[in-house]
């Protein structure tokens, strides 16, 4: 075993615990919440903020598309500049520039000023995002306390997305499209209050450099692979240019993997994705992410434009969903996680969101929130907090402390590229899926009406089934994925419970492997 698989035992382990860490937990729980939410919080202010500033069909989804391309793939650079300059200092950074795009977003005149802006919140996210999952790696070491405050981070890493709807139909409804933007700014500026006072780090790694070549590389490949995944959607998967875009990243990232071995300071060493239950974990996340960010996105066009809810009431409508990824976390996952073995976690959770997703695809055109869609979201709402708290967990046990920023980035990067991978693929299935159906029922209503143009309400009726239609094959899909992940996390992730003696030196890699 590698030396860096089992760094020499940490002197801060015996030393007192910070008094204030708890606070701490308070402002990156925030800063992270803040970066989750963004990514959905915009998806219901789209249409305003289309209409505002003259977006054209075409050119909407950069709206979305330039956050989550700067997003995922600067993710895996923001955790190594975290591990060289400080989590602390790159978290502060990162805040300061978050809210500053965020302003800028929100006073956009025009659809270059507002992509401008997505891009550069992507690209400061991801400087935030893995500094604050590296700085709560290295605050909360022990067994419980660990426990605890992972469950808090699972859940608002598990809720946030649910959030940020909830939050984008209330400012959309009751002020303008523009405040899902500004609302970051007072956020931003506690957090960054927060952090000044009660966050604590200390650079790990004096003298290392930057792998330039690596950074090219890794991050030129996930940015290809996203970018694949974003065309998917309007052009299809067999498209020349989405075929293109999903080859040479996967061969950017062959070559990447390649590089690692040989740079004297890899942006992401090897070990760290070699470890069975890191690599379990990693995998588990991606997967549950495919399958979960279609649910989201079939879920809000069913309530707004099946069931003709409001944005209000669409975003309430995941508040079930929201509270018992709460539960999930913070008093099942958080209570367990130092007495039982992840897997015996994660499994059922997968289990149950497979079968909430499943439970979906028996859904009609006519109005089933109580009888379907309600049980589904309580279902998947605990699953997704048994999983994503003992997954990040694991994934950062054990890691040498100036790996951890990196490490944290490889979990989000998992998040991002699965949500990415997720949204196209069962996106293309839905489509494609309504489409067929429309054209057989079309054609036979033809038939029976001799020709006839359709009355509107027949068309209606019959466009809404076939959409309805649509989404349940594509969460089908979904749910299937899931299994996947039970699977995945039952085989791979091996390691036991998390139970750290208070006296005891630092986990190693090794200790995470048992």
């Amino acid at each position: 075993m590698s030396q860096a698989e089992n760094p020499r035992p940490l002197p801060s382990w015996a030393a007192p615990p910070d008094p204030r860490r708890w606070w701490a937990l308070v402002v990156i729980a925030i800063a992270q919440l803040m970066v989750v939410l963004d990514a959905t919080i915009v998806n219901i202010a789209l249409p305003s903020a289309q209409h505002d500033l003259g977006i054209s069909d075409a050119n909407r989804q950069w709206v979305i598309t330039a956050y989550t391309l700067a997003f995922g793939g600067l993710l895996l650079l923001g955790g190594r500049i975290a591990d060289l300059v400080g989590r602390k200092r790159t978290f502060m950074v990162g805040l300061v520039g978050f809210a500053a795009a965020s302003g800028l977003g929100g006073a956009a005149t025009s659809a270059g000023l507002l992509f401008g802006a997505r891009a550069l919140q992507g690209a400061f996210g991801a400087l935030l995002a893995p500094s604050a999952l590296s700085l709560l790696t290295t605050t909360f070491t022990k067994g419980r306390e660990r426990s605890k405050a992972f469950g808090i981070y699972g859940a608002i890493a598990g809720g946030g997305a649910a959030i940020g709807l909830i939050a984008g139909g209330v400012l959309t409804e009751y002020l303008t499209w523009r405040w899902c933007l500004y609302v970051n700014v007072p956020v931003a500026v506690i957090a960054l209050v927060g952090a000044t006072v009660f966050l604590r780090d200390k650079r790990d790694k004096a003298g290392a450099r930057l792998d330039v070549v690596g950074v090219l590389l890794g991050c030129g490949g996930l940015v290809a692979i996203v970018y694949a995944c974003n065309e998917a959607e309007p052009h299809g998967w067999g498209d020349d240019r989405v075929v293109g875009l999903l080859a040479g990243g996967v061969a950017l990232l062959a070559v990447f993997a390649w590089w690692q071995t040989r740079a004297r300071y890899p942006l992401l060493p090897l070990h760290i994705v070699r470890n069975r239950n890191r690599g379990g974990a990693f995998l588990t996340m991606a997967l549950t992410t495919i399958a979960m960010f279609g649910m989201f996105l079939f879920m809000t066009y069913y309530l707004q434009t099946v069931l003709d809810y409001s944005p209000v009431r669409t975003g309430l409508a995941y508040l079930p969903m929201t509270a018992a990824i709460v539960i999930g976390s913070t008093q099942i996952s958080a209570r367990l996680l130092h007495r039982l073995a992840p897997r015996w976690l994660m499994v059922p959770g997968a289990l149950l969101v497979a079968g909430g997703l499943y439970s979906l695809t028996y859904l009609t055109a006519r109005p089933a929130y109580a009888s379907h869609v309600l049980p589904a979201e309580l279902l998947v709402g605990l699953g997704m907090g048994l999983i994503f708290m003992p997954v990040m967990a694991t994934a950062t046990f054990g890691v040498a402390p100036q790996d951890s920023g990196v490490t944290s980035a490889t979990v989000n990067t998992s998040q991002q590229v699965g949500g990415s991978i997720g949204t196209a693929l069962l996106n293309t299935i839905a489509a494609s899926t309504s489409a067929t159906y429309l054209a057989v029922h079309l054609a036979q209503a033809a038939r029976h009406t001799a020709g006839r143009t359709l009355p509107p309400a027949v068309r209606g009726a019959l466009v809404k089934d076939g959409v309805v239609h649509g989404f349940s094959a594509a969460i089908g899909v979904g749910s299937a994925i899931m299994l996947l992940a039970a699977l995945v996390a039952g085989l791979m992730v091996t390691g036991r419970a998390a139970k750290p003696p208070v006296s005891a030196p630092a986990p190693t890699a090794s200790d995470a492997h048992r």
